[in-house]
């Protein structure tokens, strides 16, 4: 008996190492996915000069053409996340965007640079929609809000470095090499995601407050259907939160890609210092915003089964008028201090959002759910965001274009809001239909 008792610690032990050793190459994958994202944002002004001659246009559709190829690969690759292995699809993925990467190096002529960049998509949406599903298996409940956090912080580090990397090797050894370079950590990580263990689903879903998220009725199609994408939309406090993920979504894509410029037109701050300070603010709440959500999410779980869904909707309000002050005060001291309070309440909500779609859906269908997901808050979030912001400057001023950010960011918060009541209804109401 003492022995058995003995072996239970280390098993617990070793099952602990093993999730935060797999959180960690998760993680690192996660931080060269934006990377490898933002790289080319870092490399356009030396695209323009190379002999290919592109034009902006042209220069354009290398993220659209990702994106789309993304958005229309994540539902395939749900399907395949929650029928079979998770951790070889991965893999798989991961290996052929750094090979994808690497032959953007190689290329001699637009459409070839155009191919290799779309072909990045297929690579990222296998692991974009199978990850978080495996990661919500390597941790219980009352963790895995952090875990997320975690796995999340990489997205502001991985873009700021993907324009910092971008810079450095273009200037010493060109835009070729660039891509070269962002290729090789990924292959290697490929490898040793092969390797990570793939526990049973549901396996860390042991108490009673993630049960009670996850769906709360048998499933009513098979695992890795095509019918379960129906269903979730007829789940209402999965697809609140998805829509209030893409309004989300849709305010800080905005944000992004008009902040440099009009801090630069509008407010007169000079053009480096614009693009430096807006990246140093990001870094820096990105990570201390998105860690701060997670364990807040992890710590009101105690109080609330709908924690996260809360923990975002209200850090989201918050964040409202601090958005509407630093895009409408034309005094520095005030939009600047503005702008770190918005981002570092918005932040807070990354973790909590993406852990709360893992917890509202069954374990068997996570894979699928990440995946709608995807698709939903790309399509109509920062795909639509920057052109629809570029379209009202046009007939009105870039100052006042971007007054639509703070009333999505409203949007989000009232849809979290809503999502966690309904699912506060449809668990005080067993067998009840989401």
């Amino acid at each position: 008996m003492r022995a058995e008792a003995g072996a239970q610690p280390d098993a617990a032990r070793t099952l602990r190492r093993a999730s935060l050793v797999s959180l960690g190459v998760l993680t690192g994958v996660n931080l060269l996915n934006y990377l490898d994202r933002y790289l080319v944002s870092a490399l356009l002004p030396a695209l323009k000069r190379a002999p290919m001659r592109l034009d902006n246009l042209q220069l354009g559709t290398l993220m659209s053409g990702f994106l789309i190829v993304y958005l229309l690969a994540a539902p395939i690759f749900g399907r395949l996340g929650d029928r079979g292995s998770r951790t070889r699809p991965i893999a798989v993925g991961v290996f052929l965007w750094s090979l994808a990467t690497g032959l953007s190096g190689l290329a001699r002529n637009y459409l070839q640079l155009l191919g290799a960049r779309a072909a990045v998509g297929v690579g990222e949406a296998a692991y974009g929609t199978i990850a978080p599903a495996l990661l919500a298996d390597y941790f219980m409940p009352r963790t895995r809000g952090r875990a997320f956090a975690v796995f999340n912080m990489a997205i502001p580090v991985g873009a700021a470095l993907g324009y910092i990397v971008g810079g450095i090797i273009l200037v010493h050894y060109g835009w070729r090499a660039a891509f070269y370079v962002a290729g090789i950590p990924g292959a290697l990580l490929a490898v040793w995601i092969w390797r990570l263990p793939d526990p049973p689903r549901g396996s860390a879903d042991t108490d009673e407050i993630s049960l009670a998220g996850g769906a709360g009725a048998a499933l009513a199609v098979p695992p890795g259907s095509w019918a379960v994408y129906p269903r979730l939309l007829r789940q209402r406090p999965y697809l609140l939160t998805v829509l209030g993920y893409a309004a989300y979504t849709f305010a800080l894509g905005g944000l992004a890609f008009w902040m440099p410029t009009f801090l630069e037109q509008v407010r007169g701050v000079p053009t480096v210092q614009a693009t430096a300070g807006f990246g140093a603010i990001i870094i820096a709440t990105g990570f201390l915003g998105t860690f701060a959500g997670g364990w807040l999410g992890d710590w009101w779980l105690k109080f609330s089964r709908q924690a996260y869904l809360w923990m975002s909707a209200w850090a989201t309000l918050l964040a409202v008028p601090a958005a509407y002050l630093a895009l409408a005060s034309g005094r520095p001291e005030v939009f600047y201090s503005a702008l770190v309070v918005a981002e570092l309440l918005l932040f807070m909500s990354t973790g909590p959002v993406n852990t709360a779609i893992v917890n509202l859906v069954s374990p068997a269908e996570r894979a699928c759910a990440v995946a709608l997901s995807i698709f939903v808050i790309h399509a109509l979030g920062d795909v639509i965001s920057p052109s629809i912001i570029g379209g009202i400057s046009d007939m009105t001023s870039l100052g006042v274009a971007v007054m639509i950010v703070p009333f999505a960011v409203a949007a989000s918060g009232v849809l979290w809001l809503l999502a966690a009541r309904a699912d506060a209804r449809a668990n005080a109401a067993p067998g009840t239909a989401g």
